[in-house]
């Protein structure tokens, strides 16, 4: 399986390019702030067509930029309860925030919806790119994040791990996400941790929304939030 990995211009979001092998379709996971050239020069690089875009979650830094990554022909996935996000993100965003962003791409920020949206439950599965995909709700960060499971890792991934999790913003290497934002729920996330991430198995390779890949088995190990609730 190959997977890229792009760093968003904000945020440190990180957008990912799923597919079987370079030369097939793909899927656009999560694309942030300012990644539109970046995700252009990675599928042309490796011969990639997108077959879907993902959004483990509706938050600004990622979704910035699924419409034009979408181009119209390629539908974005959500889940139902956060699909509302989609529609203007912008508009529950803080002043502060969108001048930061016109600062620094020189432009006001602007939202249009994308043509298609799809709308993802959670325990549905998905075959999109040559993939199956597993979605599984895991709402306290937002109401509808999700994690996406795939059987395998990408090519080089050592033996300790044999599948992959998308995890958004709701598991990170040491930390979570936050539930104080418009929409969080810490109740709901300790639920979505207990219930959707401690049962995922060890061999598990998590790529998360923010910083460094890492495993269940390393987080159930060290991550504080995790050990507490075992």
């Amino acid at each position: 399986m190959l997977v890229i990995s792009i760093e968003a211009a904000a945020f440190g979001t990180n957008c990912y390019l799923v597919a079987p092998a370079s030369g097939e379709e793909c899927l656009i996971v999560d694309p942030g702030v300012g990644v539109e050239h970046q995700v252009a020069e990675a599928l042309a690089q490796h011969g990639l067509r997108p077959a879907a875009v993902l959004l483990t979650h509706g938050h600004l830094d990622h979704t910035y930029s699924v419409t034009p990554v979408c181009g119209g022909t390629t539908a974005a996935y959500i889940h139902q309860d956060d699909r509302y996000r989609l529609r203007d993100p912008l508009a529950s965003t803080s002043p502060q925030l969108l001048g930061m962003l016109e600062q620094q791409f020189g432009r006001r920020a602007n939202w249009a919806e994308p043509d298609t949206v799809v709308d993802l439950t959670g325990g549905q599965d998905l075959d999109l790119a040559g993939l199956s995909l597993g979605v599984a709700h895991a709402p306290g960060h937002t109401e509808g994040s999700v994690l996406f499971s795939l059987p395998g890792v990408p090519t080089g991934m050592p033996d300790e791990v044999d599948r992959t999790v998308l995890t958004g913003d709701v598991l990170f290497a040491g930390s979570i996400g936050r539930t104080d934002l418009p929409g969080g729920d810490h109740s709901a996330m300790l639920r979505s941790l207990r219930d959707v991430v401690l049962p995922l198995p060890d061999s598990s390779l998590v790529l998360p929304g923010h910083g460094p890949a890492t495993s269940i088995a390393r987080e159930r190990a060290t991550n504080p939030y995790l050990t507490s609730l075992t």
